[in-house]
């Protein structure tokens, strides 16, 4: 996206609440106007007045509909990427492209429960977000079985469907060739995420398995370009132009596809029809497979077919810790589920009132501490000291933790106590549901960096992960600037560190609160404990995930800054010894879909960050 102006703060004008209780949502209506996040109070105020005078008078001529059955009503009223606040009364759909959020909340109009819609919605973002998620990648998933009858518990699972590492790889495999960790076939890992979906499918679902893929098989046929997809095809010129795998489907006529130009994706089609007949079968054994190992050997790599037909999931009972009374529900180590419980345990002990600089540093301090904590996590399969995973979600642990939060400065990374070999994740999705009976998902699915290992087999149309990445290289930080941790090198069958965090939380009387989630690799669990944050200090699930974020994970030495975070707050906070950089929030940065069910009434939002539009019924 060129244009400076993305969408104006939320916390400036008041949301107009799209009512779902049809299949619809509303596009954005006006015209383009500045953010400034200094205006004044009495300018906010006019503002305010001015949208809701436009909103009576001439919304009926400047709407536009995305399609028969859609329509929107926006927060703001000019902006290039609009945010949108989804109210339902049955069951909505939080995805990070507004087809797939209508597919999944299609799926639960016909009778399907969350699980099915959230199957239905991934698979779709597989096909038009390409660049985040899809069958050759992998990732992890929250699940709430609702209680039989009112008053009873409920029970929630997670699915592990991460990729895992090739049983040739070994902990020095990248030292000579860093980036082969991240561009090629030795960057791939073995895909999960079929087995995810068919596993939490035969579980907990409801609709037949054809009924969820064949949304995206039509999809794969033929679909317009969306805005996101037509955002990042430029990034990659080489790519795009010059490989002949790629510019067959992004650049046919020798020229990027644009926005509204039509795209196909036919041999993914082939696949995903497959799939749908024989089940996840199909991708680890017989000719899809004897194809995605024959690509990635092809481009350097080392998986075999005995790495895919191994492939298994694990399923749990999820990590739980508590807030304020909420349960939280999370997911275990490789991800940062534990590092979410335990930030969540310090900011605990604070009075949150109000969003001043006093609790932004706090909230900072919590977050180094977080990235210290993320250091000692690991798959604990491959680990012989669980005891010390298993410590960092304890309310004990908080309280030795925070003693050493400071109010009047920050500190240099060692004071956090972090773990790396020596002192010195952006290509991801998440999807979240709930549907009418309180069975909720949140879903984090990724190829890692964006598109993956840039690896795509043309007879599957499968473009394969480089999740090798998020291990840890002697001496070297990955793609998203992380200093190695020496409990996450490459081992066979290993899963590596994730940032990610599909979590569930419960009101107090044990009733369904939130399924919440983000991608944005090393930002993930800040980005979600601040939106966690944000809820609490009054706004609503749109605006919280819409807010200028604060991001600082130790190295390198800088706190990240959102350009559109209140000014007084950022001088504050560089008065009391912060490094601050401030950045453009159109960024790729971290994204969050969430759904909320508080009073009887559903909300869903998708960040706009990523041009995400949830959808309600």
């Amino acid at each position: 996206m060129d244009s400076p102006s993305k969408r104006e703060y939320l916390s400036e004008l008041h949301p107009l609440v799209v009512d779902a209780k049809l299949p619809l949502y509303v596009t954005s209506y006006g015209t383009e106007s500045p953010r400034n996040p200094r205006r004044s109070a009495r300018t906010a105020l006019l503002l305010i007045s001015a949208a809701l005078f436009s909103w009576l008078f001439f919304w009926p001529n400047n709407s536009r509909h995305y399609s028969d059955n859609w329509s929107a009503s926006s927060h703001t009223q000019s902006y290039q990427n609009p945010a949108y606040l989804i109210e339902a009364k049955n069951g909505a759909v939080a995805a990070e492209n507004k087809r797939c959020s209508a597919i999944g909340v299609d799926i639960l109009k016909e009778g399907g429960n969350a699980v099915d819609a959230a199957v239905g919605a991934v698979f779709c973002t597989g096909v038009v977000n390409m660049f985040s998620s899809g069958i050759g990648g992998g990732g992890f998933m929250t699940v709430r079985i609702p209680p039989p009858t009112p008053g009873g518990s409920s029970e929630v699972y997670t699915i592990d469907f991460r990729e895992v590492a090739p049983a040739l790889a070994n902990a020095s495999m990248y030292v000579q060739h860093p980036k082969q960790s991240r561009y090629g076939g030795l960057s791939v890992g073995v895909p999960g995420e079929l087995r995810g979906l068919e596993q939490a499918h035969r579980r907990w679902g409801k609709l037949p398995w054809p009924r969820l893929v064949s949304p995206s098989i039509k999809l794969a046929k033929g679909w317009e370009v969306d805005r996101e997809l037509g955002r990042r095809i430029p990034w990659y010129p080489e790519l795009m132009l010059n490989n002949p795998d790629w510019s067959s489907i992004f650049a046919p006529k020798g020229v990027f596809l644009r926005e509204g130009e039509i795209i196909r994706r036919t041999n993914l089609a082939r696949t995903l029809e497959v799939i749908s007949k024989e089940g996840a079968d199909a991708l680890y054994k017989g000719p899809i497979a004897d194809s995605i190992v024959r690509k990635v050997r092809a481009t350097g790599g080392i998986l075999s077919h005995a790495d895919l037909e191994g492939y298994s999931v694990k399923v749990a009972r999820a990590l739980e810790g508590t807030y304020r009374g909420r349960k939280v529900y999370t997911s275990h180590a490789p991800t940062s589920g534990p590092v979410l419980v335990h930030m969540l345990n310090l900011l605990e002990k604070y009075d949150i009132a109000e969003r001043n600089s006093l609790t932004i540093h706090r909230v900072i301090e919590i977050l180094k501490f977080g990235f210290a904590s993320r250091t000692k996590i690991c798959d604990p399969t491959f680990n012989n000291n669980t005891a010390r995973i298993n410590a960092i979600p304890t309310k004990a642990f908080a309280d030795l933790i925070s003693s050493n939060i400071t109010d009047d400065r920050t500190h240099p990374p060692e004071y956090y106590n972090p773990e790396y070999d020596i002192k010195i994740d952006h290509g991801t999705s998440h999807t979240s549901v709930v549907d009418k009976d309180g069975m909720a998902v949140a879903l984090t699915s990724t190829v890692n960096l964006i598109f993956g290992s840039q690896v795509l087999d043309p007879e599957t149309g499968i473009i394969l992960n480089d999740e090798m990445d998020d291990f840890s290289t002697p001496g070297l930080p990955n793609g998203f600037g992380l200093w190695p941790s020496p409990y996450n090198y490459p081992e066979p069958g290993k899963r590596p560190l994730s940032s990610t965090v599909p979590t569930i939380i419960e009101h107090e009387d044990g009733s369904f609160f939130i399924a919440i989630g983000g991608s944005g690799g090393s930002r993930i669990f800040g980005a979600v404990f601040q939106v966690l944050l944000n809820l609490e200090l009054g706004l609503d699930i749109s605006a919280a995930i819409e807010f200028g974020r604060v991001h600082d994970q130790l190295y390198p030495l800088e706190l990240d800054v959102d350009d559109v975070y209140p000014q007084e707050i950022i001088h504050a906070l560089k008065g009391i010894g912060h490094n601050v950089t401030i950045s453009d929030v159109n960024r790729v940065a971290a994204v969050v879909q969430a759904v909320v069910k508080t009073d009887g009434r559903i909300f869903a939002a998708s960040d706009s960050r990523k041009n995400g539009i949830a959808a309600g019924y």
